[in-house]
């Protein structure tokens, strides 16, 4: 893939994105677009490739670009956010309509429901463009993370204008469909998430690597993700004291990540082996020589980090809050334990550790699971519902919608689902 420029206030144009007749243009507006940095958006990249195989033209607008992208990126004002540097405050900018204009989308998909989200969303309505929103954070779980419960509320209030606004809902697993649909928002789609086989290999395992942590004879229990209290981390703190305390000894924790609560994990995990941040090879050996994927987080919309373990041959143990509970339903490659019940995740890691034949097992179903879990096969099935709402032409304002989310219409005054 051929590399460009850092992308800036203009677009990124290249000579490798070859300007031809395309079926429809779709415009992609994201907070972040660093690849590999979470699930989310290393789903819109997958998705941007397989769209790109498909003839279609397709831009993004982002407040985070990455440094070389495949296709042109337009740069939206932004600013860290206070909690959490690694992502951004987006604002809405003057430039954007001119930008969208230029570029003339049949199709805008808003990937982040922010202040800049809330701008195309009000640049679609003005124009007619169908838009299609991908539900891949569940921002309201979050917020009591942060001592901010009083405002779950009007979250949804404003969630429900926003996603309703649009022709379009797409959410990674059922549980979350059915949390959407609980608050009162309409026109859902499942659009999953795949897997790449020959990136995510029990072939990578790699002696030396599991050497160079001092664990050569050890079992690896690994966490693979950011390192936020959201994610639940305490109760991986809590089976590291237990197993120290009372075994199994013959254990090592790697942690590949990185965040806010680095410092602290650190301190109170002195044994265990912290990777920082991790792509490409480095990131397939690491799941690849682990033993037991240990991932407790009670937020995640769906958890590419148990399909890349399960692809790896790695068991996981997740929590039943989620959506990574239903990975572990289908395949039959883990456990699941209680939310929050730090003994029960302890007693899952110990099985798949001290019983060899139940690991065979639960590692056999994940590997089946997995070679099921292809990218385009998944995408192309979004891709046929975006042809379909493109086909439809443009739309006049639904009856009752508002331009501004300034009145929360009724569930009433909505059309059934697409």
């Amino acid at each position: 893939m051929k590399k460009t420029k850092p992308p800036n206030r203009s677009v990124n144009r290249h000579a490798s994105f070859h300007h031809t007749a395309r079926p429809f243009r779709v415009a992609i507006y994201c907070g972040t677009f660093r690849e590999n940095q979470d699930g989310a958006t290393k789903s819109i990249y997958e998705l941007i490739h397989t769209m790109r195989k498909n003839h279609i033209d397709v831009r993004v607008w982002t407040g985070f670009p990455p440094r070389s992208a495949p296709i042109p990126v337009y740069k939206v004002p932004a600013l860290p956010l206070p909690l959490y540097s690694d992502y951004p405050f987006t604002l809405p900018a003057r430039m954007i309509p001119r930008q969208l204009d230029d570029f003339r989308p049949n199709l805008i998909q808003i990937s982040t429901p922010d202040l800049t989200g809330t701008a195309f969303m009000k640049y679609a309505l003005r124009k007619g463009i169908p838009v299609s929103h991908c539900y891949h954070t569940d921002f309201p779980a979050y917020l009591k993370y942060y001592k901010l419960s009083f405002m779950t509320r009007p979250a949804w209030r404003y969630l429900r204008w926003l996603l309703n606004s649009g022709d379009l809902v797409c959410a990674p697993t059922k549980e979350l469909m059915t949390k959407l649909q609980e608050n009162g928002i309409h026109r859902l789609k499942i659009w999953s998430r795949g897997i790449h086989r020959d990136h995510f290999h029990p072939g990578f395992r790699s002696p030396a690597l599991r050497a160079s942590w001092n664990a050569p004879d050890k079992k690896i229990i690994l966490y693979s993700g950011r390192f936020v209290g959201y994610k639940s981390l305490d109760v991986i703190v809590e089976v590291y004291r237990l197993m120290r305390k009372k075994g199994p000894f013959n254990v090592r924790f790697v942690l590949a990540g990185d965040g806010p609560t680095r410092n602290e994990l650190q301190r109170m995990m002195p044994d265990a082996v912290f990777t920082g941040y991790l792509n490409g090879r480095a990131l397939s050996q690491t799941y690849a020589s682990a033993d037991i994927l240990l991932f407790p987080s009670t937020t995640e919309t769906f958890g590419n980090v148990v399909q890349e373990a399960l692809a790896s041959g790695v068991p996981a143990v997740v929590s039943d809050e989620g959506g990574c509970k239903e990975i572990i339903q289908e395949s039959q490659g883990g456990f699941i334990a209680r939310a929050g019940d730090t003994e029960d995740f302890y007693r899952k890691c110990r099985q798949l550790i001290s019983y060899e034949v139940v690991h065979r097992q639960k590692q056999h179903n994940g590997l089946a699971f997995a070679e099921q879990r292809d990218w385009d096969t998944i995408n192309r099935d979004l891709i046929e519902t975006y042809r379909q709402l493109v086909g439809r032409g443009k739309r006049p304002r639904r009856q009752g919608q508002p331009a501004i989310p300034g009145r929360y219409p009724s569930t009433a005054e909505y059309k059934t689902p697409v």
